[in-house]
Formats: structure tokens, sequence, C-alpha cells
């Protein structure tokens, strides 16, 4: 029974039902004003809002594109999904790479194969696929082209990572939307998660880095090959392009032991490169 307050020389009674109800009802009635009003002051002091509303919307275009349907994605891998690139939208194939036939070759063989064909080499720890791969050399000779190439050819889905997307302003949410990449690439596996010039990003770690790039970089590299990872069953490969192979931490090196050199082209390769490009030209 509900008591409602009186003057001292008047007696207490009970608050009748329609009292009660009223009552509630303007409580819940403040409650949700009160509760939506501190939202709003929060979204309105949050400058990234507006960005976050727009990759919500481009990662849910990407996803009916790529024809990923009934996957439930946190906040963190819609943001991680908004650099998502369709395979099919790409227009790079093999065809579109002169002067590299061996370095072509030899990605078949050991990135593409063994997970096109994961039930010839399930028995076998050898011939695994790669975790991670390295492209290196000197820049303008088709790294990045070559990473297009072959998430076009393997049908993999392909996450271009930017280092910006990992770097937020407050405490902690660098290390979640890392964790979100792993994450949303296991959910969408096969995948390729691509860094180009990834020494910017995964660079040697020293005792003058920051805190929250050198948190952000050990939860990447844990999440890499971590305790909660099976290596076995997961179909998730990082690949990195840089012209500083030097500048990467030894920890980042030994995550990616399939590397290829671009080098600059001999005389035979850039007869190769003129050849294609002057091919669908008029030269007479």
């Amino acid at each position: 029974m509900v008591l409602r307050e009186v003057p001292a020389e008047g007696i207490a009674r009970p608050l009748s039902r329609n009292e009660v109800v009223g009552l509630l009802f303007r409580l819940t009635i403040f409650g949700a004003a009160t509760y939506f009003t501190i939202k709003w002051m929060v979204d309105a002091l949050d400058p990234t809002r507006k960005q976050k509303v727009e990759a919500q919307k481009q990662a849910e275009k990407l996803m009916r594109q790529i024809g990923v349907k009934n996957v439930k994605l946190s906040e963190y891998e819609m943001s991680i999904a908004a650099h998502l690139v369709d395979p099919l939208s790409l227009q790079i194939t093999w065809a579109d790479i002169a002067g590299l036939d061996e370095v072509i070759t030899d990605l078949k063989e050991t990135v593409i194969l063994p997970v096109q064909k994961r039930h010839l080499f399930q028995n076998s720890r050898l011939l695994q696929p790669p975790k991670g791969v390295l492209l290196y050399g000197p820049p303008g000779c088709g790294k990045t082209l070559i990473a297009k190439a072959t998430a076009k050819e393997a049908g993999f889905r392909f996450i271009n990572l930017q280092p910006s997307t990992l770097t937020d302003k407050w405490y902690g949410e660098s290390q979640k939307l890392a964790a979100a990449v792993f994450s949303l690439a296991v959910k969408l596996q096969p995948s390729i998660i691509f860094i180009d010039e990834i020494d910017s990003f995964l660079r040697s770690r020293s005792s003058s880095d920051h805190e929250a790039t050198a948190m952000m970089k050990a939860q990447f590299m844990s999440l890499w090959d971590g305790l909660d990872t099976d290596t076995h069953l997961q179909q998730v490969i990082v690949m990195g392009a840089t012209n500083r192979p030097q500048d990467l931490d030894a920890a980042i090196l030994r995550r990616m032991p399939t590397r290829f050199h671009i080098n600059q082209p001999n005389e035979r390769q850039r007869e190769q490169i003129l050849r294609l490009i002057l091919d669908q030209e008029n030269v007479s």
C-alpha cells in the first residue's frame, strides 16, 4: 500500500489505483526523456558520430553487394566492413600484369591453391596456406596491383585496411577496432586483410612508442596467431606491401613467412610491360 504525505494536521491516506498508475507513467516519461537527452548530448559531443553513421551505411551496402546475408556485425565490425572491396568490382586480373609471371605462379601455388582446394591439403601441416604474405620492393613496381589481382582471381573477401581506421581518440577503442578486423575476416572467410605501406603501421617497436600505439600493435599481433586462433580451420590471410621491409618489427616478419620481392623490371620484363600497354593501342 502506498501512502501519500499530507500536512501534519492531516491524516495519510492510501493512493488510489489511478494515482499510482499516473505516478508510474510520469516516472517512466521522465526516465525516458532523461535517457534520450543524455544520449543526444553524448552523440553531440562525439565529432566522429557522423562518420560512423556513414561508415555503417557504406558497410551495409557493400555487404549486400558481396552477397553476405544473415551475418550479425557489431558496431566495430561495421566500421571495418566499410573498407571491404567487392572482388567482382575489381577490374585487375593476372592478364593485366606483365613481367611478374614467376611471382604470380608462386602466389597461385602457395596462397590461392591451398585455400581453394583445401580438401587436398587438409591432412598436411606443411602445405597449409600462409597466415601472412609480404610483398616488398621499390615503389611503383606492382605490389598493390598484385594484391588486387590476387583477391580478384581467388574470389576472396578483400579488406583494404587503412591504419587510420584503427585510431580513435577514446582510450581502448583502437584495441576493439583491431579485434574487429579479425572477427570480421573470420565471419567473411576466406578473406584477405591487405595493409598497404605496412611499415607505417607495424614498424619496429621501441620504448618511445605511445602507450595507445603499443597496445594496438600488441593486440593486432596477438589476434593474428594468438591462443584463440586456430590457423588450421580459419582461412584469413594478412597481406602487406612495403618498400621499407627493414623497418618492420621482427615479430611481424615472423608472422609473414611467405615473401615476394617485387624488384624493378629488367629488360625482358620491360618489353613485356610495353607489349601489354600497347596491345590495345593503334600504333600504325
